[in-house]
């Protein structure tokens, strides 16, 4: 079988090994790949490998030696995987991989929003502690998680982690869903509707998928639900959150910050209003590219190529 990953940079940038791939068939590997470079590249290939190079309906029809995509990637939204399925084209994914990465990337964020540990690190350096007249100083309101309550939405593998650790600090937690039911219950963990939990939560975290029903769920409606000292954080998707509504809201004191791992548009443009609005921290989609996480991710898609081979695919998403 010919292999061909598409885009294996953001995966790989040169610290990780293809050699298991590699034992698996020919493989070629592309650190990006246009969208009008694919059919060309591709040609030939049986195994077709992306993170978010899309895989249209016409990507599909124009490569008749395709037999299975593979997504270097919990979401599967760059393939058209109903016409995939139509070709009789399976579709796998990365469904459970950085669940520790993410939720230790939520707090990081949430961290340096209560604790403002690098804006003090900063002070020092520039010589604002050797100047005080006395033993310590900060330069913005520190806040204690303890006693405060953390809002969860999406309490899957990654949300219920979060919660765990939530309880570590000794927060309280709440779980909303706009899938009733799903996850595990866990002791201490209270499940609400959206409203309430908006309402009620000292912080926001999000970690639901992107579908129809959540695109564009925080928007000016909800964000005024919430507290005016609440925090929002999104290690989820971009879409989840309007970001015209959410500076605004950050700029005119209706919620207290906002730390985002993803945006609506990735890269995103510069004048972003997010990038310049108050108290809002934002990082370049990176809570799941721990080396520890990406290894993972490496062994799964290798995994998922090998079961496809011995005719026994495994995370299919279609």
């Amino acid at each position: 079988m010919k292999i061909i990953v598409l885009d294996g940079y953001t995966l790989n940038p040169g610290d990780l090994s293809w050699a298991g791939m590699e034992a698996l068939g020919k493989l070629d590997v592309y650190e990006h790949t246009a969208p009008e470079q694919i059919v060309e590249r591709a040609a030939g290939y049986e195994i077709v490998i992306t993170n978010k190079t899309p895989i249209t309906r016409e990507t599909i029809d124009a490569l008749p030696d395709m037999k299975y995509i593979g997504l270097l990637a919990t979401g599967y939204n760059v393939v058209d995987v109903d016409y995939a399925r139509q070709k009789g084209i399976p579709v796998t994914n990365i469904p459970d991989y950085g669940t520790h990465s993410v939720a230790q990337m939520v707090f990081a964020l949430l961290l340096e929003l209560t604790n403002h540990v690098r804006e003090h690190a900063d002070a020092v350096r520039g010589g604002a502690w050797s100047r005080s007249r006395d033993f310590c100083f900060w330069n913005q309101p520190l806040t204690e998680l303890a006693g405060k309550t953390m809002g969860i939405i999406g309490y899957g593998r990654i949300g219920q982690q979060v919660g765990v650790i939530a309880e570590a600090f000794g927060m309280n937690v709440l779980a909303g869903s706009f899938r009733p039911g799903r996850g595990a219950e866990q002791n201490g963990v209270r499940r609400v509707d959206i409203k309430t939990l908006l309402s009620e939560s000292d912080v926001v975290s999000l970690h639901c998928p992107l579908m129809p029903e959540t695109q564009g769920m925080l928007n000016r409606e909800t964000l005024a639900l919430m507290k005016p000292s609440a925090i929002l954080i999104n290690t989820s998707r971009g879409p989840l959150i309007v970001d015209e509504d959410l500076a605004d809201a950050l700029n005119r004191g209706i919620i207290a910050g906002a730390g985002l791992d993803v945006l609506a548009v990735e890269p995103p443009p510069i004048d972003n209003p997010l990038l310049s609005a108050r108290n809002c921290i934002v990082t370049p989609h990176i809570a799941w590219a721990t080396k520890e996480a990406r290894s993972r991710l490496m062994d799964i898609a290798t995994a998922n190529v090998s079961a496809f081979l011995n005719g026994a695919p495994v995370n299919v998403v279609n």
